[in-house]
């Protein structure tokens, strides 16, 4: 098997401000295997939050590439790694891109798409969040009334303002201007656990469905003492990156947010899913901006998910990527084997770099 990497700029369409930085860009690395005339592709995006640069993952995608050169074909790659015998000690967001280049070949060459080898019955949809930075609430508000117009039923408001009134400024203007969503809040960590005491009943009285990490991670045991007393659902985000953070978490949040990139992929994702069946704590299946290469893997297990929050393609000025949609308030599998996506013609995506 063959491969190859691509490193290419994702501009945002506007800069998106959250508790602990604005981001108006972001580097991604693409990963291309070939084999038998067939390719698969598989994308890792830089996050200072996790300490990924582009340099870093591509080396680190290098290394996984000799790792996949050693197989026979991409099924026997694919085990290899879901045994942690590929790329053993890489990153989360290194061993998924690998696993999603892989699972894609894989489900081109029996004619299926990745949901099929993932165990789902049929195509999987769902209405996803579109979320909005933390800006003036009239702007929020806007953008919020463009949004239910065009079939968005879920809304993601960051969260995190020096003063938090702004945060419930924002979360009214939103409920103003589009009634009939539900509302996420999601203050990235922000909030002392005296201020989310005090914010969370006024959260519920303004319609707030639910609250992502409220609280700064590190302290696992404050965020379920909290939930405990929260009128409203608690999601550990920040606080649940691996299957051990929320295994301790399983029965005592309400939510654990998944997202491939910080757990290791979809069989990762799959593990910590049915970990959690049963116990109190759904899912949710977050993403970080990346393009629709990025996103769609997720995509193919939205059907076990109660919350979805796959808008990160939706972010973009330029998606280089086609096939899950969203633009409408829905995320659906696209049409054909593996992942279902395939790349714009470059005359589609001006602005982005190669």
């Amino acid at each position: 098997m063959k491969t190859s990497l691509r490193t290419t700029r994702l501009e945002l369409a506007e800069p998106l401000r959250i508790s602990r930085a604005t981001m108006a860009a972001r580097d991604a690395v693409w990963l291309t295997v070939a084999h038998g005339g067939l390719r698969g592709h598989g994308e890792a995006v830089a996050s200072a939050y996790y300490g990924l640069d582009a340099a870093t993952l591509v080396r680190l995608l290098r290394d996984a590439s000799a790792g996949i050169a050693r197989h026979a074909d991409p099924e026997s790659a694919l085990a290899a790694l879901r045994a942690g015998e590929l790329s053993p000690g890489a990153p989360p967001a290194v061993t998924a891109a690998v696993e999603s280049a892989l699972l894609d070949l894989v489900g081109k060459r029996s004619g299926h798409g990745a949901y099929h080898l993932l165990g789902a019955a049929g195509p999987p949809s769902a209405p996803t969040a579109r979320t909005l930075g933390i800006t003036a609430p009239e702007r929020a508000g806007a953008l919020a009334a463009r949004l239910s117009g065009r079939g968005f039923t879920l809304l993601k408001i960051k969260a995190g303002s020096a003063d938090p009134e702004d945060d419930l400024a924002r979360v009214r203007a939103v409920r103003a201007a589009a009634p009939h969503a539900r509302l996420l809040l999601d203050p990235n960590g922000a909030w002392s656990a005296a201020q989310a005491r005090e914010l969370l009943p006024r959260c519920a009285e303004l319609g707030v469905a639910a609250v992502e990490q409220p609280l700064a991670p590190g302290d696992p045991e404050a965020l379920a003492a909290l939930a405990a007393r929260s009128p409203l659902p608690v999601i550990a985000d920040e606080d649940a990156v691996s299957y051990e953070d929320a295994r301790r978490l399983a029965g005592r949040v309400q939510g654990v947010n998944v997202k491939l990139a910080k757990c290791g992929g979809v069989f990762a994702a799959l593990r910590i899913a049915d970990l959690l069946a049963d116990s109190g704590t759904e899912l949710m299946l977050g993403c970080l901006t990346a393009s629709t290469l990025g996103i769609a893997p997720a995509v193919h297990l939205v059907h076990r998910a109660r919350w979805v929050d796959l808008d990160g393609h939706l972010l973009l000025a330029h998606d280089p990527w086609r096939g899950v949609g969203g633009a409408d308030g829905t995320v659906r599998v696209g049409d054909g084997p593996g992942l279902g996506v395939r790349p714009r013609a470059r005359e589609e995506r001006p602005g982005v770099v190669g």
